[in-house]
């Protein structure tokens, strides 16, 4: 008789499955660099008491930069830059109208309008395939600089002192005369001239909002076309920001007029339907417009990777915020950029700083070299690749403009993995 088998046990799966528990999530990481906050803007100084001069450049070593970073002149330059920004929070571009403009900032507009007039009588000579700075950008520069006195008057500004001393400013905003190049420190420049007008009266705090709104987006136009005509390089070998060939600005104004848009948010730069809706409103999107007609290769992640990585971002506060970090660590806080920096009256020196003819003294150490660049000597360190200075970089206007011209039309040149 055959012997019966027990029945095999159920084994208590209770026992041997690990008990679930909700997974932690992973605090985000959160950027060790503090938001750098917005001083109070100090009012306008008493010109009667100021002796105007040409501007000229001071930072010519380490000490001369933090003399300058804990100067005011670097509390004035913030606040005003940061106070232009917050004037424009969720306010597109068409909401500044005619009649909110005071006739200052019309006068400002009617001298960028002569600008571009005199753009359009110095055309370029033939330079056919040529992908480097037309020359003739110098001769548009000689003009703009004979205009400077009677633009100036048109905006007040009386004493021709005065004028040497903010022209300087503007004359340089427009790019480089020997490199033929621009870069951010160009657009700088202009900001810089800005303030001098607010120092000067000539506009006030209520004219911030109508000053980014459409004197700063004018001033975009201009250079934009500037660039187109004569083919004017990236200024340095690859670029300070690392966001745009030429511009930086337009990304933190851009990001503040985004600050709380509804639907609008960064992936929006991916989205080519709502840059066509919205790009002439928001400087943000028009600019990443203009980034990608100037490039051969379609794609951010190809031609500008910083941008397509800043447009992860949770939300436009993350940028602007990034942005204002940005614009002081990336420029206030180097001294390859700010040895370019020029100090007047009105935006005046530390005390103690040096002057231009003392430089070659402040050479010392370091295998540290003074080097004559575009008619500015400064230093260069033996530890620097002399990224103030940079080499020569093709326009890439100039590349896409001949990629067209033989018989692309307005298509891009794709990645073939893209």
């Amino acid at each position: 008789m055959a012997t019966q088998q027990p029945a095999p046990t159920i084994p208590n799966l209770r026992d041997r499955i690990p008990k679930l528990e909700p997974r932690r999530r992973r605090p985000v990481p959160s950027n060790p660099v503090p938001l750098p906050e917005t001083p109070d803007l100090p009012p306008p100084p008493d010109t009667s008491s100021l002796v105007f001069q040409i501007p000229s450049r001071r930072i010519l070593s380490v000490k001369d930069h933090e003399l300058f970073l804990s100067s005011p002149a670097y509390n004035l330059i913030i606040a005003f830059i940061f106070g232009l920004s917050d004037a424009v929070v969720d306010t597109p571009i068409s909401a500044v109208k005619d009649d909110d403009c005071s006739l200052s900032v019309k006068s400002i507009l009617s001298v960028l309008d002569e600008a571009e007039a005199l753009v359009q009588s110095t055309p370029p000579d033939d330079a056919e395939g040529s992908r480097f700075g037309n020359k003739v950008f110098r001769s548009f520069l000689d003009k703009a600089q004979a205009a400077s006195p009677s633009w100036h008057q048109k905006l007040g500004v009386s004493s021709d002192d005065a004028i040497a001393e903010v022209g300087t400013y503007l004359n340089q905003s427009f790019g480089n005369r020997t490199r033929i190049d621009y870069g951010s420190g160009h657009e700088l420049n202009f900001m810089i001239w800005l303030l001098c007008l607010y120092q000067l009266r000539v506009v006030d705090k209520a004219d911030f909002k109508p000053l980014v709104l459409r004197v700063f987006v004018r001033y975009l136009q201009l250079m934009r076309t500037i660039q187109s005509t004569y083919y004017l390089e990236p200024a340095g070998s690859h670029g300070v920001w690392g966001l745009d060939d030429y511009q930086f600005l337009p990304f933190l104004f851009g990001a503040s007029q985004l600050l709380h848009h509804p639907y609008i948010t960064p992936l929006a730069i991916h989205q080519q339907l709502t840059i066509e809706e919205f790009g002439r409103d928001y400087m943000y999107l028009g600019q990443v417009d203009f980034v990608n007609s100037t490039k051969t290769v379609q794609g951010l992640r190809w031609h500008s990777p910083m941008l397509d990585d800043i447009s992860s971002a949770k939300s436009w506060a993350k940028v602007e915020g990034g942005m204002k970090r940005m614009f002081v660590a990336e420029v206030l806080r180097k001294l390859p950029v700010m040895q370019h920096f020029l100090f007047g009256s009105l935006v005046p020196a530390a005390e103690g700083m040096s002057t231009e003819a003392g430089e070659e003294d402040e050479a010392e150490g370091d295998g540290a070299v003074v080097v004559d660049h575009d008619g500015f000597k400064h230093v260069h360190h033996a530890n620097s690749w002399g990224d103030c200075c940079g080499i020569k970089v093709p326009s890439a206007i100039a590349a896409a403009q001949a990629t067209r011209k033989n018989g692309a039309g307005d298509a891009l040149r794709r990645i073939p993995f893209d």
